[in-house]
């Protein structure tokens, strides 16, 4: 089976994209490099075409009940128009994947998940719902989504946004007209930057696409491609599900307690998580900085003789020019400023445990 396109490929192409496989799609990595578009996102604007991303609707009397069931954070403490990141997890506590929880009403939520895991999560999340009063649908399909990121995102929309941007708090969504055009738009990011996700009807993406980098050329837009993506969520220091989690690591492993609700009666996985919690955790995922070069996914960390943890991601980071690595680590060697050395092609290089995140933008506060 040949990769999924999303419906603006032909407009990639058009734009010179390189493009490449991810999670089964064929997705622009960059248009004209990733250190440009890095950049356009930190001062100006960057779009992003993420319509691979999966949405998943969860509708029916236990909807709020069945979802809190299924994921860590909350949805039941959230307000309609309210959205929670949160871990999923599997009955031992790891993690099947992390996702926005969008609260329509008490009987109406969009899980959206991430395009490797589409297929996965919707075949789980059926699974678990037998008991419940719900219905699942998949409804990645019909939507398109794109992702506006920068400190001058709000300008830029405003100019064809049918609603208030600036009451659209952090974390909070609404559906109105962008361009005309029916629009669930939200406020999230996965940048460390102010921005605004539309999800809309798959057939209006080439116009609304041409319609942003129109009017954003103004203000130095840039079209963006996973590139850029992952450097800026890097330094933001936000998850990417297959390299800092995964189903071999816990939320608490890696740094997400506060998206973990304790107070809930039940949820899947939680009985192991209150025992991680009690007992202590045996590893951290923790920031590093290295003296040179780059470490990449699953390289090896040591102290001494004594390998204590691997890599998960590393760059060297475009906005601070630091050479940096998310990486679990024992915890005894976990503390912020402990001196450890990572394996870089067959060489152990110095690094030293740093404080997360690497850096923060124009994003609003919250959670």
């Amino acid at each position: 089976m040949g990769l999924k396109r999303t419906p603006l490929y032909d407009e990639h192409k058009r734009l010179g994209a390189k493009l490449v496989e991810f999670g089964g799609w064929e997705m622009p990595v960059q248009y004209s490099s990733i250190i440009e578009e890095h950049k356009a996102v930190r001062e100006n604007a960057g779009l992003f075409d993420v319509s691979h991303m999966g949405e998943i609707l969860v509708e029916g009397k236990d909807a709020l009940k069945f979802v809190d069931y299924i994921i860590t954070n909350s949805a039941s403490k959230l307000k309609n128009g309210q959205i929670c990141y949160t871990p999923m997890c599997y009955k031992n506590g790891t993690i099947v994947d992390d996702l926005l929880a969008y609260r329509f009403s008490d009987v109406r939520i969009l899980l959206v998940v991430n395009a490797s895991n589409t297929e996965k999560d919707y075949k789980w999340i059926n699974e678990q719902s037998k008991g419940f009063r719900v219905s699942v649908s998949n409804e990645s399909s019909k939507y398109a989504q794109l992702a506006l990121q920068g400190p001058k995102a709000e300008e830029i929309l405003a100019k064809i946004s049918g609603v208030n941007l600036s009451e659209i708090g952090f974390y909070y969504f609404t559906t109105g007209r962008i361009n005309g055009i029916d629009c669930i738009v939200s406020r999230t990011g996965y940048t460390g930057e102010d921005g605004f996700e539309l999800y809309f009807k798959s057939e209006s993406a080439v116009v609304m696409w041409r319609r942003i980098l129109d009017i954003g050329r103004s203000y130095d837009i840039k079209p963006c491609g996973l590139g850029a993506r992952d450097t800026l969520r890097f330094e933001a220091c936000y998850m990417l599900y297959g390299n800092d989690i995964d189903d071999t690591t816990t939320p608490l492993e890696a740094g997400l307690k506060w998206a973990v609700d304790f107070d809930k009666p039940d949820f899947n996985g939680k009985e192991v998580l209150v025992e991680q919690k009690e007992k202590g955790l045996k590893r951290r995922l923790r920031g590093l900085e290295i003296s040179r070069g780059i470490a990449r996914h699953g390289y090896k960390i040591f102290v001494g003789d004594n390998e204590v943890g691997y890599v998960t991601s590393g760059a060297k980071s475009p906005t601070t020019g630091r050479f940096l690595s998310l990486g679990y680590v024992n915890k005894e060697y976990s503390k912020r400023g402990t001196e450890v050395e990572i394996e870089i092609h067959g060489k152990r290089v110095p690094a030293k445990v740093v404080k997360t995140p690497f850096y923060r933008g124009s994003v609003k506060s919250g959670k």
